[in-house]
C-alpha cells in the first residue's frame, strides 16, 4: 500500500510508569509495542511516536502535535476511569481535545472506555465480574455490520480480553458494534464534535503468547476471584497458551482452549486495525 513518511501515527501508552515497570519486572509485553509491531508491518513507511500520557511529569501533545498526525491508537491501562485521578483526568481532556479537533482515534479496553466517558458516556464495575482470556462469542450488531470497523469479520467471533469495567451508558452519537453475554458493549464507534473514536473492549494488538503472560502476570487476582485454584495452576495454562502459539495447528491444544482461527490467524485477529488503517487513508 501506499504510503509517506509525513504520515504519522501517535500511540498513547496509558499505563503510569510503575506498571510499566511490573510488566518488566514479569516478563510482560508492552501494549504500545504491539501496535508498532503491527504498524511495521502493515504500514513500515509510517513514522510512529509512543507518548506515556499516564505520568504526570511528561507534557501532553501539544494542538499543533495533534493537528500534524494522521491519527491516534490508545493502548490498555490499570487504572480506572471512574475514580478521581490526575493521571486519568489529564488522558480524558486530551481525549475530549482529539474530538473537539478531528483527529481519529482508536483504542481497546482502556481505549473504549475513554471514548465513551471523553464524550459524554459512563463506565463502571462490570457486575459479572473479570471478564479475561479469551472473550467468546463477540457478535457483530446490524450497526457494527455497515461499520467500516468490522468489515471482513466474522459475525461471530473470539477476542483477547482482559477488564474489571465495561461502558455502561453511551454518547451521544454513539453506536454499539459488537457485544456479548458478558460485556454488552465490546465494541463502539464515536461521533463527538469534528472527531471520531473507534474503542473495543477487547484486544485485537494480542496473540496466544502476550496473553498468556499477562495472565501469568495476574495469576493472584485470577485465584482470589476462583477463576484457578492456586498460582500453579494459572502458569500451567499460560504455558499451554505459549505453546499453541508456537503450535498453531496443534488440534489438541486448540480443542483444550477451544479456540479458532479468529484467536490464531492475525489477518483475522487484526482485521479491526487494519480497516482503520484504511478508514484515515495511511
Amino acid at each position: 500500500m501506499a504510503s509517506t513518511r509525513q504520515d504519522k501515527i501517535l500511540i498513547f501508552n496509558g499505563y503510569p510508569e510503575q506498571s510499566r515497570n511490573n510488566f518488566d519486572v514479569s516478563d510482560v509485553g508492552h501494549p504500545h509495542d504491539f501496535f508498532i509491531d503491527f504498524l511495521s508491518r502493515y504500514a513500515p513507511e509510517v513514522e510512529i511516536e509512543v507518548r506515556f500520557i499516564a505520568d504526570l511529569d511528561q507534557p501532553l501533545p501539544s494542538e499543533r502535535e495533534l493537528l500534524a498526525c494522521k491519527g491516534c491508537i490508545w493502548t490498555g491501562s490499570d487504572l480506572t476511569i471512574y475514580q478521581i485521578d490526575p493521571r486519568v483526568d489529564r488522558q480524558i481532556e486530551l481525549a475530549r481535545n482529539l474530538f473537539r479537533l478531528g483527529v481519529f482515534s482508536i483504542g481497546s479496553c482502556w481505549g473504549i472506555q475513554m471514548a465513551a466517558v471523553a464524550a459524554g458516556g459512563g463506565v463502571a464495575k462490570n457486575p459479572r465480574g473479570r471478564e479475561w482470556g479469551i472473550a467468546k462469542v463477540i457478535t457483530i450488531s446490524d450497526a457494527g455490520k455497515k461499520s467500516c470497523l468490522l468489515q471482513g469479520k466474522p459475525d461471530k467471533f473470539d477476542g483477547f480480553v482482559m477488564h474489571l469495567d465495561e461502558v455502561v451508558k453511551l454518547p451521544e452519537n454513539t453506536e454499539i458494534l459488537a457485544g456479548n453475554e458478558h460485556t454488552s458493549v465490546q465494541a463502539i464507534e464515536v461521533f463527538s464534535g469534528k472527531g471520531s473514536f473507534f474503542g473495543t473492549q477487547y484486544h485485537p494488538e494480542y496473540n496466544l503468547l502476550e496473553m498468556g503472560k499477562l495472565i501469568a502476570a495476574r495469576a493472584q487476582p485470577l485465584v482470589n476471584e476462583g477463576f484457578f485454584t492456586s498460582v500453579e495452576d494459572v502458569a500451567d495454562y499460560a504455558k499451554i497458551m505459549e505453546t499453541l502459539y508456537h503450535d498453531p495447528d496443534n488440534t489438541r491444544l486448540r480443542e483444550q482452549l477451544d479456540v479458532g482461527d479468529d484467536i490464531l490467524n492475525g489477518t483475522i485477529r487484526e482485521q479491526e486495525l487494519r480497516n482503520w488503517m484504511e478508514y484515515i487513508k495511511v
